[in-house]
């Protein structure tokens, strides 16, 4: 691959330690806030050892990666790629804004997802499923090695180049956006990319819907409490939870503490018949 053969030895090195850390990326899941956190943050300390000499600035850059991260496990690579590259900028540049690796990292996770998601889940399984199925269904043992080799093959490929296409693109791309002065541009849309995405998950993702009926006047007819909050607002009651387990979040209540406690909440709810 030219790419590579581009990289010098130290680089070399220092990647194929990420490469083969990066398959347990997505093996940590570690709360709401940090979720894949401690998987990314294995997986780049080849590059946050070498680039950072004192142990407060890899402190500072272990730190820096405790945030949410997931994407489509195989093509995320390019992610940890471009982020290496930034950190190696960050490194060498007292004039490089940190906070851009983090926007930039955020912003990717979508894009990276609506490619990888559709393609390795729902084109190259099925197309390996179904070559595998016909095979095994005439009793073959091919089928299953077959099966495995049509998905495992590619995905190998592109969780490999990926990283190195990620990295090689990074120092560039930085080095050009820096001095158009693009950077801050880039940081700021970054950073709305990020929180659209997360709004667009809490949107999706907490829902609340009240089955709670009040008679009116003692009549026959009842009014649907969940009617009157839509009317209201639609999504009021999860929106109002969310920002209420955020605004706890700031005030550095334990993430499991407010788990529990909407989990708590809403079996309490469910057994009063409000929802």
């Amino acid at each position: 691959m030219k790419i590579a053969r581009n990289l010098s030895k130290a680089d070399k090195k220092m990647l194929r330690s990420v490469f083969w850390r990066s398959w347990t990326l997505n093996a940590s899941r570690t709360g709401a806030t940090q979720y894949h956190a401690l998987g990314f943050i294995y997986t780049l300390l080849p590059v946050i050892n070498r680039y950072y000499k004192t142990p407060k600035d890899q402190s500072a850059a272990i730190v820096r990666h405790t945030t949410w991260f997931n994407a489509t496990m195989h093509i995320n690579n390019f992610i940890v790629g471009l982020v290496a590259a930034m950190e190696h900028q960050n490194s060498e540049d007292p004039n490089f804004d940190p906070n851009s690796i983090t926007a930039v990292k955020a912003s990717l996770m979508g894009p990276i997802s609506g490619i990888g998601d559709p393609f390795f889940w729902g084109i190259l399984r099925v197309i390996a499923a179904g070559i595998g199925i016909s095979l095994a269904s005439t009793g073959s043992v091919m089928g299953a090695i077959l099966f495995l080799l049509l998905y495992n093959v590619p995905a190998f490929l592109v969780h490999y180049y990926a990283l190195y296409t990620g990295y090689a693109i990074g120092a560039s791309f930085i080095k050009r956006l820096y001095q158009s002065g693009g950077i801050k541009i880039l940081t700021k849309v970054a950073s709305l990319l990020g929180l659209l995405m997360m709004g667009s998950m809490t949107a999706s993702t907490v829902k609340f819907k009240t089955i709670l009926q009040v008679s009116v006047n003692g009549s026959k007819e009842v009014m649907k409490i969940q009617s009157y909050l839509d009317q209201l607002f639609i999504g009021l009651v999860p929106i109002t939870i969310t920002l209420l387990a955020f605004w706890l979040l700031r005030k550095k209540v334990n993430v499991n503490i407010i788990m529990f406690g909407i989990m708590i909440l809403g079996i309490v709810l469910g057994l009063c018949g409000v929802c």
